[in-house]
C-alpha cells in the first residue's frame, strides 16, 4: 500500500516530538556529563585524600619495602573500580613498583616527563591517553563509545625529610610526622600514579543517567498529549476546508461557502469562493470557444489540401536526402575516399572474381607514424589538413595500371584508395604476377608521402608504415587479408617505422601474443594480478630500516610472472599506466598503515611515478590517499626519473611544487643514466636522489668510477638532498658508500623485494644490524690478511 501523506496536523505532532525528543537526548546527555565529571572529580579527591592519609608512604619509598609497597598500591587499586593500575615512583619519575588488572599493559603508559612538563612538582598532573587495551567487563561499552579512554593522575609523595640524606631510620620518619612543626621544607620523595577508566566511570553514572531518561520519557510523552489537543483545536476549520475542497473539484459545490472561521481559516474560504465563481464563468467560456471551434475546423480543412501539396515536395527532397546519407554512408567526409563499409563490399567481391580467374590481388596498409604527435603539438584542425593532404598525395601517386578500374560517374565505386579510420589507408592492387610490383608501388608511395608539407604555414615531414598482404599467398577473405596486412605494418613499426614490410606466418604469432598480453593487462588491476613488493633502505649506521621501495609486479595466471620491462611499456602505450600507478600508490599507503597498525616502525614508503599519471588530478589523488590512510604526507616518497623532471610542462611543475607544499618528499630515480643537464637540480623542489646501480656497478671498473660518484655524493651534499644508494650488492661496495657517510643503502646484500608479508620478519628492531656487524667484521677480517699476506 502507498503511505499516506502527512495532514497538517500530522506535521505539527511530528514536529513537536521531534523537539521533545531533543531535548530529553540534551537533558540525558547532560545529566550524563555532570555525572562523569563528579564521579571523576570525586575519585581525583579519594586518590589525593588516601595519598595525604598515608603518610608512611615517604619511608616505604625511602627504604624500598617490597611487601609494604604491594600492600599500598593493593589499597589505593581497591578505591574504586575505575582504578585500573597504581604505580609508585621515584622523585625522577622511575617506576619502583606497580599493580594492574590483568588486561592493563603497564609498559605502554604515558609518559612521565611529558605529564610533569608544565606542573609544579607539589602539584598534581593529569594526562588523558586512549588505550589499546579494553576491559572485558565493558567491551560492549567500548564499542559504542569507540574504545577506552584513560586518564593518569600522578599525586606527588611529599616528605618533611630529605630523601637524599643516607642512613635515615624509621624513627627520623616518625620525629618528622610526630613533630611537623621541626620541617622547615617539604620534599618530594616520589609520585603516586593511578590509571582511571573512563568507561568504568561512564558505567558509574548509568543510574543517574536512567533517571535523567525517565524524566526525558515522561517529557515527550507530556509535549504529545499538548500537542494533540491543540492540533485538533487548531486543524478542525481546515479539515472542513479540505472536504469543501473536494466537493468543488468533483463539480458538486456551486453554492457560495459559508464557513465560520477567522484569520486564515476566513482568507482561504474566500480563496475557494472566488473558485466557485471562476469556474462558473470558465463554462460560459467553454460553450464560447465550442462554437468557435466548429468554424475554425473548416478553415483548417482548407489549409490541410494545401499542406498536401507540400508534403508532395518534401517526399522528393526526402528521396534526395537519402542518396547524401547513402554517400555519407560509403564515403569518408574527411577526404572524400571510400570508407571501411564501402571497401569490405567491394574487395569481397573483387576476391571473388579473382579466385574465379585465379589472378593475385595485393593489399597495401599505410599507418602514418607518429601522426598523433601532430595532433597534439599543432592541433585537430591542423590534423585534418594533414589527412587531407597525404589522401590527395595517394590518389595523385596511384597510377591507372596500378589499380583495379576507376568510374567516372557521380557515385564512383573503385576501391583502389579507401580510408579505414583515424592516420589509415588502403590501396588495393590487382592483376598482380608477384609481390614485386607491390613493392615498387609501396616504395613510390612512401617517398611521395615522406616530402615536407606545408600546413597553416607550418613546415610539417611525417613517415608512413606500410604493411603488404595478398590472395591468394597470405589469405583468402577480406578479414585475413586486413588482419595478415595489419600484422606487417605492425612489425614494420616496430622495427623503426618508414618502411614496408611484407607480410610473413611469424608476424600473426607474435601480434596474437601482443594482442593476448594487452587484453590480460587491461584487465590485470580488476582480477587482482598485481602484487606489490618491497625492498628495504637501511641505515648503514644503525642498522634500521627508513624506508622502503614499492615495486609492483605482474602475476599472470599462466604466463607466471611477467618482468616489468615487458609490461610498464605497453601500459604508458595502452594509456592504463595511470590506472596501474593510482593502484600502486593506494595499495602501498594501505600497506605502510597495515604494518604501522602491527606496531612495525617503518617512517617512509617509495612509490614509482610515471611521467603519463602528472595529469592536473594527480595531487588530489595523492592528497586523498594520505587522507583516507591517515598518513603524514612525508611518509610518502615519490621516484621521478630525470625524464619526467626535464621534458614537463608548467603543469608539470605546478604539480611539483604542490605535491612538496603538501609535504610529500620527491626523489629523482636513476640519476645521471638520462640526460646530462643538472640544472633542474635546483629548479625542481627535491628531497632526495637515488644513485643508480649502473653507477655502482661502475665502482668495479677503476679510479673513474669511484671519483665520478664522489661526484655525485659531493653535489647531492651541497643542494642538501638525502642520498639513497640501490644496487648494493658486495661487501666492497657497502664498504665504499660507508666511507662516503651514505648510510641509505638499497640493494640485494641486505634484501631483494619481497612481499609486505616477508617485509614485517625484515622490519624487526636489530635485524640488519647484526648482519651489517658480520659484513663488517668479514670485511675487516679479508683486510688483515690482505695485509699479513
Amino acid at each position: 500500500m502507498p503511505l499516506k501523506r502527512l495532514t497538517i496536523a500530522g506535521k505539527i505532532n511530528t514536529l513537536i516530538t521531534v523537539l521533545a525528543v531533543l531535548a530529553g537526548l540534551l537533558v540525558v546527555l547532560f545529566t550524563a556529563q555532570r555525572e562523569y565529571d563528579y564521579q571523576r572529580d570525586e575519585l581525583v579527591l579519594q586518590v589525593s585524600a588516601a595519598v595525604a592519609g598515608r603518610p608512611q608512604l615517604q619511608a616505604i619509598l625511602y627504604f624500598n619495602d617490597e611487601e609494604q609497597t604491594d600492600a599500598s598500591l593493593q589499597q589505593f587499586m581497591g578505591i574504586s573500580p575505575a582504578v585500573k593500575y597504581a604505580v609508585l615512583r621515584n622523585s625522577v619519575g622511575e617506576i619502583i613498583a606497580s599493580r594492574a588488572r590483568s588486561w592493563v599493559d603497564i609498559n605502554n603508559l604515558p609518559r612521565f616527563s611529558e605529564a610533569r612538563r608544565d606542573v609544579s612538582a607539589t602539584d598534581n598532573s593529569f594526562s588523558h591517553w586512549r588505550s589499546r587495551s579494553v576491559d572485558p567487563a565493558y567491551a560492549s561499552l567500548a564499542r559504542v563509545t569507540g574504545g577506552e579512554s584513560m586518564t593518569s593522575l600522578a599525586v606527588p609523595i611529599l616528605s618533611a625529610i630529605n630523601p637524599t640524606v643516607r642512613d635515615l631510620t624509621r624513627r627520623d620518619f616518625g620525629a618528622a610526622l610526630t613533630d611537623p612543626g621541626e620541617a622547615r621544607s617539604l620534599f618530594v620523595t616520589g609520585y603516586l600514579e593511578v590509571g582511571i577508566a573512563g568507561l568504568a566511570l561512564r558505567a558509574q553514572t548509568l543510574p543517574a543517567l536512567a533517571s535523567s531518561a525517565a524524566i526525558g520519557l515522561a517529557l515527550v510523552a507530556f509535549c504529545l498529549i499538548v500537542a494533540r489537543i491543540t492540533t485538533r483545536r487548531i486543524t478542525a476549520p481546515l479539515g472542513e476546508l479540505a472536504r469543501v475542497a473536494d466537493d468543488i473539484a468533483t463539480g458538486k459545490q456551486t453554492e457560495l461557502l459559508k464557513i465560520r472561521g477567522s484569520g486564515e481559516v476566513r482568507d482561504i474560504a474566500a480563496v475557494l469562493n472566488s473558485m466557485i465563481s471562476g469556474m462558473h464563468r470558465e463554462k460560459t467560456r467553454m460553450h464560447t470557444d465550442n462554437r468557435l471551434m466548429s468554424l475554425k475546423v473548416n478553415e483548417r480543412t482548407a489549409q490541410l489540401s494545401e499542406r498536401e501539396q507540400e508534403l508532395t515536395l518534401a517526399v522528393q527532397q526526402v528521396s534526395e536526402t537519402q542518396d547524401r546519407l547513402r554517400h555519407l554512408a560509403y564515403f569518408d567526409s574527411l577526404t572524400s575516399l571510400p570508407n571501411r563499409r564501402l571497401f569490405t563490399e567491394q574487395l569481397t567481391l573483387l576476391l571473388r572474381l579473382a579466385a574465379r580467374s585465379e589472378q593475385m590481388v595485393a593489399l597495401l596498409l599505410l599507418d602514418l607514424d607518429n601522426f598523433k604527435r601532430v595532433n597534439d603539438s599543432l592541433g585537430h584542425r591542423v590534423g585534418d589538413m594533414l589527412l587531407r593532404e597525404v589522401s590527395a598525395r595517394l590518389a595523385s601517386s596511384i597510377r591507372e595500371s596500378d589499380v583495379l578500374h576507376r568510374n567516372a560517374g557521380n557515385e564512383p565505386s573503385q576501391i583502389d584508395l579507401a580510408r579505414m579510420g583515424g592516420d589509415e589507408f588502403t590501396v588495393v592492387l590487382n592483376q598482380l604476377e608477384d609481390l614485386a610490383g607491390a613493392e615498387l608501388v609501396a616504395s613510390r608511395l612512401a617517398r611521395k608521402l615522406s616530402q615536407p608539407y606545408t600546413l597553416d604555414g607550418q613546415e610539417v615531414v611525417i613517415t608512413c608504415s606500410i604493411g603488404i598482404a595478398a590472395v591468394p599467398l597470405h589469405a583468402h577473405d577480406v578479414e585475413g587479408l586486413l588482419r595478415a596486412a595489419g600484422a606487417a605494418m605492425f612489425n614494420a613499426k616496430k622495427e623503426g617505422r618508414n618502411r614496408f614490410l611484407i607480410f610473413r606466418d611469424d608476424m600473426e604469432g607474435a601480434n596474437l601474443e601482443r594482442l593476448r598480453l594487452e587484453t590480460d593487462l587491461r584487465n590485470a588491476v580488476s582480477r587482482g594480478q598485481l602484487r606489490l613488493h618491497y625492498q628495504p633502505q637501511i641505515d648503514v649506521q644503525t642498522g634500521s630500516v627508513t624506508g622502503a621501495e614499492a615495486l609492483v609486479r605482474w602475476q599472470h595466471p599462466e604466463l607466471g610472472t611477467v618482468p616489468p620491462i615487458r609490461y610498464i611499456p605497453l601500459a604508458e602505450e595502452l594509456g592504463i599506466i595511470d590506472e596501474i600507478g593510482e593502484w600502486v600508490l593506494r595499495q602501498a599507503c594501505r600497506d605502510l598503515t597495515e604494518l604501522r597498525s602491527r606496531g612495525h616502525e617503518l617512517r617512509q614508503v617509495s612509490v614509482n611515478v610515471s611521467a603519463l599519471q602528472l595529469s592536473r588530478d594527480f595531487v588530489s589523488v595523492v592528497a586523498d590517499v594520505l587522507e583516507k590512510n591517515r598518513l603524514a604526507p612525508d611518509s610518502l616518497v615519490l621516484e621521478l626519473t630525470e625524464g619526467v623532471m626535464i621534458d614537463n610542462d608548467d603543469g608539470a611543475m605546478r604539480n611539483f611544487t604542490a605535491l612538496r607544499d603538501l609535504g610529500v618528499q620527491l626523489s629523482i630515480d636513476d640519476f645521471g643514466t638520462g640526460y646530462s643537464s643538472l640544472s633542474y637540480l635546483t629548479r625542481l623542489p627535491l628531497s632526495e636522489l637515488k644513485i643508480d646501480r649502473s653507477f655502482v656497478q661502475g665502482l668495479d671498473q677503476g679510479t673513474k668510477g669511484g671519483e665520478l660518484v664522489r661526484g655525485i655524493i659531493a653535489m647531492a651534499n651541497s643542494l642538501h638532498l638525502n642520498l639513497v644508494v640501490e644496487g648494493v650488492e658486495t661487501a666492497e661496495q657497502l664498504a665504499f658508500f660507508s666511507e662516503q657517510r651514505v648510510h641509505a643503502i638499497q640493494g640485494y646484500l641486505f634484501s631483494a623485494a619481497v612481499p609486505v608479508e616477508q617485509l614485517q620478519g625484515l622490519l624487526s628492531p636489530g635485524h640488519f644490524a647484526a648482519r651489517i656487524d658480520d659484513i663488517q667484521a668479514q670485511d675487516s677480517g679479508d683486510a688483515a690478511g690482505m695485509e699479513q699476506a
